[in-house]
């Protein structure tokens, strides 16, 4: 399966095959707005804070030849902002369970988290847990294998990222975007098998989904709604 980048000469422009939502869920200060600022425009910023309410970014990208165009819906953590946040879950194909290595409260509220996504969320959506700030390792406080053994159970994708230096990030969202592709192609093929011999033809286009891409992703497109390294 190739995967490509929309630059951000193109950005917007032909046509769009398919729109994939994906949130990113977790305890404030995990480093939620830092991934996603590190993906859609590779930047980090020492100066983060917190979110309030939801923030979005769009990015394009290519795979086996169809354009996807990306939404990315940041969320708050604060309690506070739980009641809007959630609403945003309903409509995402794909979802980035964020927590923090040097904190283990944010590793141990990871199942509330799962619990309130699978509450809200599409039942086939892709989940991955990301194990944030995998450069401060000197500082660790939720082992790796703790977390890669829970991911397991659950049946989650795992990995440990790191906004500041970018380590894994675009895996990250490359992952669980052909994931996403893959489980919607699938979905369409059952979709035609099941309507041979109806008389009308289905069309699938203007699919609605979430998604996003790897290392090699240029292209951005910000746009705030109203939400950390």
């Amino acid at each position: 399966m190739s995967v490509a980048a929309a630059d951000s000469e193109t950005e917007g422009v032909g046509k769009v095959d398919y729109v994939f939502k994906v949130v990113l869920i977790g305890d404030s200060s995990v480093g939620k707005s830092q991934l996603l600022r590190r993906f859609s425009s590779k930047e980090f910023s020492t100066d983060s804070r917190a979110t309030i309410g939801v923030e979005f970014q769009t990015r394009t990208v290519v795979v086996d030849g169809k354009t996807i165009k990306t939404q990315i819906w940041d969320t708050a953590g604060q309690e506070r902002y739980r009641a809007v946040t959630s609403a945003y879950y309903r409509s995402a194909l794909g979802a980035l369970l964020v927590y923090d290595i040097t904190k283990s409260q944010t590793f141990q509220h990871v199942p509330r988290w799962l619990d309130e996504l699978r509450l809200h969320a599409d039942q086939n959506i892709v989940v991955m847990l990301v194990g944030n700030k995998c450069d401060l390792s000197d500082t660790r406080a939720v082992p790796m294998e703790e977390a890669k053994q829970y991911a397991e159970k659950e049946g989650l994708f795992f990995l440990e990222t790191s906004a500041l230096d970018a380590t894994n990030v675009d895996n990250a969202f490359v992952t669980i975007l052909t994931e996403i592709y893959k489980r919607s192609c699938k979905r369409i093929t059952i979709n035609k098998e099941e309507s041979k011999g109806d008389e009308r033809s289905p069309s699938f286009s203007g699919i609605r989904l979430t998604i996003k891409e790897d290392d090699e992703l240029e292209g951005k497109e910000g746009r705030r709604s109203s939400c950390c390294s």
